[in-house]
């Protein structure tokens, strides 16, 4: 599903997020990208889902070169990846049945099928009886299950997420890792960075030292 070879990335004036990364996902895993802050685990996710290119290597999720695509075709590429970001990037004048609805409008799906697939991603996260509610009106953990709703309403086969239980408390965030779990128990690939990987004690563990690939 997901390739790095020998994969690097500099930002200017010569910072090296990461240099010289070589790992593999296989398809229906769920795996762990862990490591210290600015080890280096946002850049990798970026380089997935196209939002960044490689400095050098190739990085390939599908058998595609995703680092090599011209940007006409990422938006094609990411319907098939669910992103689920830290600060979950949220539109707080829509409520969470019109947020979760966005991707799909976008692609065009017709009204009463979205509709379905809205409700049925809504009722997976547990926020069905809130879909008419702003986000403002929802605790973080619920906004956190409404951004991962997003992610997972066009169904894709890859869903990464970044810090997904970063600022929320113990038990929330347990609640939070087990909504990855049933997705990835599915047949869902899953890819998460996160500081705390005792969350996923099961994931296969990619551990990032300083841009450098260390297990």
């Amino acid at each position: 599903m997901i390739r790095f070879q020998q994969v690097s990335k500099r930002y200017p004036p010569g910072i090296d997020a990461l240099s010289i990364v070589s790992f593999e996902v296989a398809e229906g895993e769920l795996a762990v990208i862990a490591g210290h802050s600015g080890a280096g685990k946002s850049t990798l996710l970026k380089l997935i889902a196209a939002i960044e290119r490689p400095t050098g290597g190739v990085v390939l999720v599908g058998g595609q070169n995703v680092g090599a695509l011209k940007r006409a075709a990422v938006p094609y590429v990411r319907r098939n990846l669910g992103l689920v970001f830290q600060d979950q990037k949220l539109l707080f004048d829509r409520n969470a049945f019109e947020n979760v609805m966005l991707p799909l409008s976008i692609a065009g799906f017709p009204p009463r099928e979205a509709a379905k697939r809205v409700r049925a991603a809504l009722d997976k996260v547990g926020l069905l009886e809130r879909e008419k509610a702003l986000p403002i009106m929802l605790s973080g953990g619920e906004q956190q299950r409404l951004a991962i709703a997003r992610a997972v309403v066009s169904r894709p086969k890859l869903l990464i997420a970044d810090e997904p239980t970063a600022h929320l408390d113990a038990e929330t965030a347990g609640d939070v890792a087990q909504i990855f779990r049933d997705f990835h128990q599915v047949g869902v690939t899953v890819v998460i960075a996160t500081y705390d990987a005792a969350l996923f004690p099961e994931a296969r563990r990619i551990i990032l030292d300083h841009g450098r690939l260390t297990s």
